[in-house]
């Protein structure tokens, strides 16, 4: 995925303020000691290598949480610059628009933020998750679940390939219904 917000990474840690810089980290990366990073990021400026704000992280979490905290903080940053939400909410619009009815729209996860928003999606159409019901009370929605479980990988794929252990698949078909 390349660059789409025109924001380095670089930038993120380097020139943000202490606020946006602790929402990424926080909203973006689920890290709860995102307010102690983002001051350390900030009173540690200059910070030129990913070595660098790595070992920052390291001094501020608890060693048994500093390999997770990593990953959160990077995976934060990461989103940040990538856009990564935007696109996929995008994606996730305009699939009503090309989907006809009987057509499916799958989609792979990898982390909880973007779960969650496919996982709304599908259930009400929209990505706000406002449902919109009938006279009864019935859902409308113009996608309808293949699948009533998500579908993760089987511990065989899991020991070939590590990347795919939080992957989380969805599928959903167009039925026509609900306001498109």
């Amino acid at each position: 995925m390349g660059n789409l917000s025109g924001v380095s990474a670089y930038q993120v840690v380097n020139n943000y303020d202490y606020e946006t810089l602790r929402d990424v980290i926080f909203h973006y990366g689920e890290e709860r000691a995102s307010r102690q990073i983002a001051k350390e990021i900030i009173n540690n400026r200059p910070i030129e290598t990913t070595g660098e704000l790595a070992a920052i992280i390291k001094e501020l979490v608890p060693a048994k949480f500093a390999v997770k905290s990593l990953a959160r903080v990077f995976q934060g940053i990461r989103i940040e610059v990538n856009r990564e939400l935007d696109v996929l909410k995008d994606v996730l619009t305009q699939s009503l628009e090309v989907l006809k009815p009987g057509g499916r729209i799958v989609v792979m996860s990898y982390h909880s933020l973007e779960d969650r928003i496919v996982k709304k999606f599908f259930k009400a159409g929209n990505l706000d998750g406002k449902l919109e019901k009938d006279f009864y009370g019935n859902i409308i929605s113009p996608l309808q679940a293949v699948n009533r479980q998500i579908i993760t990988p089987s511990p065989e794929e899991v020991a070939k390939n590590p990347a795919a252990r939080s992957a989380k698949l969805r599928i959903a078909e167009k039925t026509g219904g609900g306001s498109q």
